[in-house]
C-alpha cells in the first residue's frame, strides 16, 4: 500500500469519527432539551395542581373579605357577590389602594360619598366603612333612578353600576334623552348609546341634557361589561360549592 492511499485512509477514518461524535452530540442536546421542556411541563402542572389544592382547603370562596362583605351587604340589602365583582374591578381587593382620581380603598369610594353620608376622609379606607359607604351609594342609586320593577334584573344591574362608575346625573341624562325619544330608558343597551351620544355637542348641549358633555361612555361600557362578566363567575363557583 502507497503512502498516499494510507494517508487517504486515516483522513477517512477521522471524518467518520468527527461525523459520529457530533450525532451523538447532538443526540444528547436533543434529549437534554426534551428533559427539560418536559420538567417545564411538570413544574407549572403541580404549580398549578398545588393552586388547586389550596384553593380547595380555603375556608374564603372569593376573597378574604368575604365574611364582612357578607355581614354588610346582608345589613344594608346589597348582594355580596355583586360588591366582591366590584370591589375586584375596583381595587383588586386592595383595601389601602387610592387612585390618581383621589378614590379610596376597596370600592374605591370618593371624599365627597364620605362626606355625603357623614364619614371624614381619613376613615374611608378602613375595609368595614368602605363596603358600607358603597353599599349605601348603591341603594341611593338605585333609587333614585326609579327602575321599573318590569326592568330584567341584568338592566337594573348594569343601570346600577354605570352610575357607580361614570355617576348618577350622566346616565340620567341619558335615560331623560332615550325616554323623550320613545325608546326604553329601562334597558340598559339603550342608556349605553344615549350615553355614548353625550359626547356630541349637538346633544350635551340639549335641553334634555343637566349635567353636560360625558367623554367616558368607552370606559363606562367596558366597566359594566367587566363587573358583570366576573359578578356571573362569582357566582357559577359558589353554586358548584352549595
Amino acid at each position: 500500500m502507497s503512502k498516499k492511499t494510507i494517508i487517504f485512509s486515516i483522513v477517512l477514518i477521522l471524518i467518520g469519527v468527527t461525523i459520529f461524535e457530533s450525532r451523538i452530540l447532538n443526540e444528547e442536546l436533543v434529549q437534554a432539551e426534551t428533559v427539560a421542556t418536559i420538567s417545564e411541563a411538570q413544574t407549572e402542572v403541580v404549580a398549578v395542581t398545588a393552586a388547586q389544592d389550596s384553593v380547595e382547603v380555603q375556608e374564603w370562596v372569593i376573597s378574604v373579605w368575604d365574611d364582612m362583605m357578607q355581614r354588610i351587604s346582608e345589613e344594608e340589602g346589597q348582594d355580596w357577590v355583586l360588591m366582591s365583582a366590584i370591589a375586584y374591578n375596583e381595587s383588586r381587593f386592595k383595601s389601602n389602594l387610592v387612585s390618581k382620581q383621589g378614590a379610596i380603598g376597596l370600592m374605591q369610594v370618593m371624599p365627597i360619598v364620605g362626606k355625603q353620608f357623614n364619614v371624614a376622609k381619613e376613615n374611608i379606607a378602613d375595609p368595614e366603612t368602605n363596603i358600607r359607604l358603597a353599599s349605601k351609594l348603591l341603594k341611593q342609586i338605585d333609587k333614585t333612578l326609579k327602575i321599573s320593577p318590569s326592568a330584567s334584573a341584568d338592566d337594573r344591574m348594569s343601570i346600577i353600576l354605570a352610575c357607580y362608575n361614570g355617576g348618577i346625573g350622566h346616565v340620567s341624562d341619558a335615560r331623560r334623552l332615550a325616554k323623550s325619544n320613545g325608546e326604553d330608558y329601562n334597558s340598559w343597551e339603550v342608556v349605553a348609546r344615549y350615553l355614548q351620544q353625550k359626547a356630541d355637542p349637538a346633544v350635551y348641549e340639549s335641553e334634555l341634557v343637566r349635567h353636560g358633555k360625558f367623554t367616558g361612555s368607552r370606559q363606562t361600557e367596558a366597566y359594566v361589561r367587566e363587573v358583570m362578566k366576573r359578578y356571573d363567575v362569582y357566582q357559577k363557583m359558589i353554586d358548584k360549592q352549595i
